[in-house]
């Protein structure tokens, strides 16, 4: 029997692509543009589809570990843990993967290729997709991306464990109800400074597999169809050599929506002749007619197609499975027992304690005789999952974890209060309807847990079956409903009250900060986050959690939802306090900073410098510690960011402990980006702030002790143009 090229695995991924494509009637080729892929049985091609979902486990292709959110996930500011999340979603991608295989499943969510992680950035609270992101702010988002996609992928020389897609390219925050017509007006200056980096990074440092056009225009192109994001940045500017994928049914609105095309097969042609290689839709099945009618050719049609068949080779799916390491997967490594204890050891990383007065958490068990847990979300498996997310095999609410967690002589106590976001909770009752049961419930306990928040059914993706809300988006950074009335009217019984937030976004509890003793931030916190929020209550360890982004006041200081321009927007441009600020995470224990220095406290143009700081534990508590550095620019010749996260380590100190934390600083963290888009290092002075928060008023006002070090560094010569 004749043995093809593409079928020979001595040879590379390339040269076998290529002859595989060689092959394809132009017909066949087409078919494997769409993302439902059909088999090519007389060249041995089986079936694929190209959509499935990872954003926090593997995603609607039933049982798997379900991890916190990924705004929860940010929260951690933990590179190597989120390397370690995406890790065990791959394997158990995998494992899900070779199952279904073996059953003749090739259906939707059951392949290797996911579309995750979302690296957009957070830029406004009202959005209703910021809950898939990293939050708010472009070094933080870049480091994250990093770290989940080589975690994803794997490090197989030749093999990808699982292929990840950077999402959604590009520019692309909101509003949900537009994005199918909005064209995101942006300048060069903060396409490159804020929306641009985290991609740069995902494919130029984590070669990652594939990128994901958005919805929306970027200056007028639709983002699947844009020269300058596909062609001029994705793939001159920064090598990219994988694959593109449109959002889903994205091509049909350059025609009906952005009207920038006249028809379907004009619309197919902008998206192909400008680097988007596969269609999450049908819209590719006109590229046959596009090209009998001269506006694509045959040649770049093969260009696609030979991009996807790699990838698909990368993945090892046109190779002997003994060839191919991650074969060897098991089906019984999905929803482990090992990595379900991991995913709540993740959950317990999230949380952030946003007030803690007069210490009144950790809460002793033993003193404790009765608790009221209270609240839309205390017993809602919805608020643990948030959106695209798998099915758990065990979950575990907030009431439960308390249930759980204390002795059988404490009583737990359990009211709704009110429905999430309606004025009542049955459909026949009257406003209010669960409010006196909820007061009853508060008045006989000797403290209160309020469960308060959001879910995916108020917060989301246009066109969720479950999001009736807003499109997605929140109509304000309020609590919905009722809620606020019902934290005050429990709040007039006088019992001591824990607030715990279930969101994946800020909310503006102005009124909770200045009344509610204790407020934990939990997002949405995995499938057994109850636990995780009951070990916290009880201080079985320290919140170690920082916030990802901005808690605003009010929507009044925020910039109409469609501009894109970063003026007033998240912590580095800002000009009102903030709420709770980025960066920000209270704990059960203390630690100070010292001796913050840098080996030379003056370099020439384009050198790097170095530098260390001491970290004390100067609490009771062992815990983690995220040290934080910023760099202000003092003297640039253009409007720069008030001072922006230029840096990330996780210490972990016992009480009393100190640890010595070394940094290196680079030109290109401390170059800023002119207005028309380059990269500039100017000659000048540097602010270099190192400590447990960012350096504004607002944090050093809620932080106690020297929580953060400062020192000045100058830059001398001429100014000089770096590659962004």
């Amino acid at each position: 029997m004749e043995i093809f090229a593409y079928q020979d695995e001595t040879l590379s991924f390339e040269q076998r692509a290529k002859d595989l494509v060689s092959r394809m009637t132009l017909e066949e080729k087409v078919t494997q543009m769409v993302y439902i892929s059909p088999a090519i049985p007389r060249l041995g091609v089986p079936a694929y589809n190209w959509w499935s979902e990872a954003l926090h486990g593997v995603a609607r292709a039933g049982v798997a570990t379900v991890f916190p959110q990924a705004i929860g996930l940010a929260a951690t500011f933990d590179e190597k843990l989120i390397f370690n999340v995406a890790e065990v979603i791959s394997i158990e991608g995998r494992a899900k993967f070779h199952e279904f295989q073996r059953k003749g499943d090739h259906g939707i969510y059951k392949g290797l290729t996911f579309w995750s992680p979302n690296v957009n950035i957070f830029r406004d609270p009202r959005w209703g997709r910021g809950q898939e992101t990293f939050g708010e702010d472009p070094y933080l988002t870049g480091r994250l991306g990093v770290s989940f996609i080589k975690g994803l992928q794997g490090q197989d020389k030749k093999y990808l464990r699982a292929a990840a897609c950077a999402k959604h390219f590009a520019v692309h925050s909101g509003p949900e109800s537009e994005r199918h017509s909005f064209d995101a007006v942006v300048s060069p200056k903060d396409l490159r400074e804020t929306y641009l980096p985290a991609f740069k990074e995902c494919v130029k440092e984590a070669n990652v597999e594939a990128v994901m056009g958005a919805y929306n225009r970027v200056n007028g192109e639709p983002c699947c169809g844009s020269n300058m994001l596909l062609k001029e940045t994705l793939r001159r500017e920064w090598g990219f050599t994988g694959h593109v994928v449109s959002d889903c049914w994205a091509i049909k609105d350059f025609h009906e929506n952005h009207r920038v095309t006249s028809s379907a097969p004009e619309s197919v042609a902008m998206a192909l002749n400008n680097g988007c290689d596969l269609n999450c839709g049908n819209m590719y099945l006109n590229l046959l007619i596009a090209y009998q009618e001269g506006l694509v050719t045959e040649e770049a049609i093969n260009t696609a197609v030979t991009r996807l068949m790699l990838t698909r080779m990368k993945l090892g799916l046109f190779d002997t499975a003994e060839n191919v390491p991650y074969t060897k997967i098991g089906f019984h490594q999905n929803d482990c027992q090992e990595h379900r204890e991991f995913a709540l050891e993740v959950s317990k990383k999230t949380l952030v304690l946003l007030k803690n007065e007069n210490n009144l958490l950790p809460l002793d068990r033993n003193t404790i005789s009765s608790i009221a847990v209270i609240g839309p979300n205390a017993n809602s498996r919805e608020a643990l999952t948030g959106n695209y997310c798998g099915t758990a095999s065990n979950y575990i609410t907030v009431l439960e974890g308390i249930r759980e967690a204390v002795g059988k002589d404490t009583m737990v106590s359990y009211a709704q209060g009110c429905h999430l976001y309606r004025d009542k909770a049955e459909n026949l009752g009257e406003a209010r309807d669960r409010f006196a049961e909820a007061v009853s419930t508060a008045e006989r306990a000797d403290i209160v847990v309020m469960c308060m928040g959001l879910d995916a059914s108020i917060e989301g993706e246009e066109g969720d079956v479950s999001n009736e809300y807003a499109s997605g988006d929140k109509l304000g950074l309020n609590l919905p409903g009722l809620q606020q009335e019902l934290l005050e009217v429990i709040y007039q019984t006088g019992k001591p009250i824990i607030l715990v937030l279930l969101a994946g976004s800020a909310l503006a509890v102005t009124w909770a900060a200045e009344k509610i003793p204790a407020i934990i931030q939990a997002w949405y916190p995995g499938a057994e986050g109850g636990k995780a929020l009951a070990s916290a209550i009880f201080g079985e360890y320290s919140p170690v959690g920082k916030l990802p982004i901005t808690f605003y006041r009010t929507t009044e200081e925020l910039p109409e939802f469609t501009d894109y321009s970063m003026k007033n927007r998240t912590y580095r441009y800002m000009t009102k306090e903030a709420l709770y600020p980025f960066g920000y995470g209270l704990g059960y224990t203390t630690f100070a900073y010292r001796q913050l220095q840098l080996n030379r406290t003056q370099i020439s143009v384009g050198e790097n410098v170095q530098g260390s700081v001491l970290v004390k534990n100067t609490g009771n508590f062992a815990s983690d510690e995220t040290v934080q550095l910023y760099i202000k620019d003092v003297k640039a010749s253009v409007e720069v960011p008030i001072w922006a996260l230029q840096g990330i380590q996780k210490v972990h100190l016992l009480p009393g402990t100190e640890q010595e934390v070394f940094f290196t600083l680079t030109p290109r963290q401390l170059a800023l980006i002119n207005e028309e888009g380059n990269c500039i290092l100017e000659p000048g002075v540097f602010e270099i702030y190192v400590g447990g928060c960012q350096p504004d008023a607002r944090s050093l006002q809620l932080l106690t002790g020297r929580v953060m070090e400062k020192i000045l560094l100058e830059v001398v010569g001429e100014a000089i143009e770096l590659e962004y």
